[in-house]
């Protein structure tokens, strides 16, 4: 038996070009025979599609065409995000270049646990957590302007938003000795999540009566408790897209001595359009901040980060381990890699945000932003004009909720299923105002009206009357 190619090292280019060409054509008819933006059928048909394709998972002698016909697989039972009737979740379509980037990633295969492993991804790194940290705490500031007040901060790059959340409740426990999390109703599950996993107090939860943190309650919240607090603020609720109001947040944070927590990993994406950006205003006032590139930054899966505006605070990240980062090593000038994670062997995602701000620049990956919000836009006005839709309320960032006039809850939950099992539309559901909402979140800067005007089209035809 032949040893199979390696994807790096001299013959990689070679041994990888004629796998990706089979990997674009399983792509392109994975794509053809699914003919939406889900496989229809639901959720036994797609297993039992999946389960053919597959057979025996671990066979005592392989197939040559375990790629194509796996890839192929996939492709046809995938939910499509870049199809522009799948705007259920936060699920963005990334773009091409990230994409590309992403695999020379995985043909490289650094690991970001000592330097030894990842020489010039460490420092890529580095550079990339500093801009963006410039970008949340506006130091150089993001417009070009130089001299700016704000302290410089840090970032770290993260799986996402329940891990950076995480995170953020872990710096603010260590540096104050134990923490009482004060939260909005309207907060992410993660830092409930995080605060069981943590051995924290139960969350004391303010009241979010229009789908955001109420500041009087806040303050009466924080009036009343004792001991080091933690408020966790939202700028893009999953729900709803609803950014809490931070001016007013961070303004009691600071006259009641307590920490602050935003989490931003749907609406950070907003700092890059000079359009949007001030429905941030007060963002530079949190302690630690989450953001998600792989939202409102078209990034493949994992891209995400907490901005930290003292680097202090990540002392407690601290970690020696000899063989990774011994002292004669980092004194001799090897950086120290473990301090910028709780976890050890660690893929450089880095480097597809990287060429993303690089090949588009701010103004680049902000003219995105403004296109969704403007498809937003969009769509809440032709839902507000169709006599058969109810609107929730106009977008603040990308999603609107909307719901078929005088149905129940019930029925707005099987139209969704309905069009979930046929493959014809993914939509969202988000509970508001005691009543169910259908969600589009729409993150696909190539959406047309006419995508729009099908989307309700569809529902309107599945809403029995």
């Amino acid at each position: 038996m032949s040893t199979p190619p390696l994807a790096s090292g001299p013959q990689g280019p070679d041994a990888l070009r004629p796998l990706l060409e089979t990997v674009l054509n399983a792509l392109a008819e994975g794509t053809a025979a699914r003919g939406g933006p889900l496989p229809a059928g639901g959720p036994r048909d797609v297993a039992q599609h999946l389960r053919a394709a597959l057979g025996d998972p671990l066979p005592d002698h392989g197939s040559p065409d375990a790629l194509h016909t796996l890839v192929r697989a996939l492709a046809e039972g995938a939910a499509d995000p870049a199809d522009p009737l799948c705007a259920a979740h936060l699920h963005c379509p990334p773009l091409a270049v990230a994409t590309a980037a992403d695999l020379a990633v995985s043909a490289l295969n650094p690991s970001l646990d000592s330097w030894d492993q990842a020489p010039a991804a460490s420092e890529l790194e580095a550079l990339v957590a500093q801009a963006l940290a410039d970008l949340v705490y506006g130091g150089p500031d993001p417009t070009g302007a130089r001299g700016s007040s704000h302290p410089r901060g840090d970032a770290l790059i993260t799986t996402g938003g329940t891990e950076s959340n995480q995170l953020a409740l872990l710096l603010a426990r260590e540096k104050h000795h134990g923490i009482q999390l004060v939260r909005g109703a309207n907060a992410h599950h993660s830092l409930h999540r995080a605060t069981w996993l943590l051995g924290l107090p139960e969350p004391v939860v303010v009241p979010a009566p229009a789908g955001t943190l109420d500041p009087a309650a806040l303050d009466s919240a924080l009036t009343e408790l004792r001991g080091p607090l933690l408020v966790a603020a939202t700028a893009g609720t999953t729900d709803a897209g609803l950014i809490d109001p931070l001016p007013d947040i961070a303004g009691l944070c600071a006259t009641h001595g307590a920490r602050l927590h935003i989490d931003a990993a749907y609406g950070g994406g907003l700092l890059f359009s000079d359009r949007h950006r001030t429905k941030l205003d007060g963002l530079a006032h949190a302690d630690t901040v989450t953001l998600d590139l792989h939202k409102l930054g078209w990034q493949p899966v994992a891209a995400g980060l907490l901005a930290v505006r003292d680097p202090t605070d990540l002392t407690p990240l601290t970690h020696r381990a000899d063989y990774l980062n011994a002292d004669d090593d980092t004194e001799a000038g090897h950086p120290d890699l473990l301090g910028r994670s709780l976890r050890t062997t660690r893929r450089p995602d880095i480097l597809k945000i990287a060429v993303t701000l690089k090949t588009l620049g701010r103004h680049g990956i902000g003219h995105l932003v403004d296109q969704v919000c403007a498809h937003a836009h969009e769509l809440a006005d032709l839902t507000a004009a169709h006599p058969g839709f109810e609107l929730y309320d106009h977008p603040v960032i990308s999603t609107v909720l909307f719901r078929p006039h005088d149905a129940t809850d019930d029925t707005v939950a099987a139209v969704r299923r309905t069009l979930l099992d046929q493959g014809r539309a993914v939509l969202g559901r988000a509970t508001l105002d005691g009543r169910r909402w259908l969600k589009a979140t729409l993150l696909n800067p190539h959406t047309r009206p006419g995508d729009l005007a099908t989307l309700l089209k569809l529902v309107e035809g599945h809403t029995p009357r």
